[in-house]
């Protein structure tokens, strides 16, 4: 597939002040989806054709960049990374967009981030829970782990290992390490009683190869109203295959 240009940068501010940013593509029913560690909006949604198979369903896709990504606020300052940050900024841009009939979605870092706001009291006609298993919401200490070594170890990482490859992931999406070291900080889950108290209609999605965040499966039957669906891939190549689109296009349009 093409890649589409980059969609021009929108900006609001978060509740500390800080400055982010967010794309937009595509008319119709808001859709807020969030992207994973060390991406973006654009590279997460855009650049694979996820964001073009939704908005072509009659969607108006909005990808924030998270703190300390892309176009968003990097401070160095941790005081800018308080718990649960993350979620307190996506519900920032509800608020700033005015949405009140609005679906929520996320991968990875993104899908944890969309849990934490469900938690709380979001209330999106559905949700989408991508690239994320159970233990990625109720380990998240355990499970960022390995990305305390990879801070640990940069530049030193055997080539082709898992490090190496996260590695190379933040540096082609221009990351600033010590910025993101400060969101690991940030990181709240969940537990099986909060999950069991979940009422959107849910879809865990994740691929089949994909395994460092638990089963996608047990996260689904956590959850009273969600749905699972395992597509090709593992962690890094699920972004890039049609059938995350499609997957979230036919829970959201069913």
């Amino acid at each position: 597939m093409p890649r589409r240009p980059d969609l021009p940068l929108n900006h609001f501010p978060a509740a500390d002040g800080a400055t982010m940013a967010y794309r937009e593509l595509g008319e119709g029913h808001p859709l807020v989806l969030i992207h994973g560690f060390f991406s973006t909006g654009y590279v997460n949604w855009v650049r694979y054709g996820t964001a073009d198979i939704l908005a072509e369903a009659g969607f108006r896709v909005i990808m924030p960049d998270l703190r300390a990504h892309g176009g968003s606020d990097r401070s160095h300052e941790p005081q800018r990374y308080t718990r649960d940050v993350l979620a307190d900024d996506a519900f920032a841009l509800i608020d700033h967009l005015g949405l009140t009939d609005y679906d929520l979605g996320g991968y990875s870092l993104g899908a944890r981030t969309t849990v934490r706001m469900l938690v709380r009291g979001a209330d999106p006609g559905r949700a989408v829970v991508a690239g994320m298993g159970l233990a990625g919401i109720t380990e998240v200490d355990k499970r960022n782990e390995f990305y305390r070594g990879v801070f640990e170890g940069l530049g030193s990482h055997r080539r082709g290992s898992a490090e190496w490859r996260s590695e190379a992931f933040l540096k082609t999406n221009d990351g600033d390490p010590v910025a993101l070291r400060l969101v690991l900080d940030t990181s709240v889950g969940a537990t099986e009683a909060e999950l069991a108290e979940i009422t959107t209609p849910t879809l865990v999605v994740i691929g089949a190869d994909d395994h460092g965040l638990g089963s996608g499966a047990e996260l689904a039957d956590a959850m009273p109203l969600a749905r699972y669906v395992e597509i090709p891939g593992n962690h890094m190549s699920a972004v890039t295959d049609r059938a995350l689109g499609v997957s979230i296009r036919d829970f959201l349009t069913r």
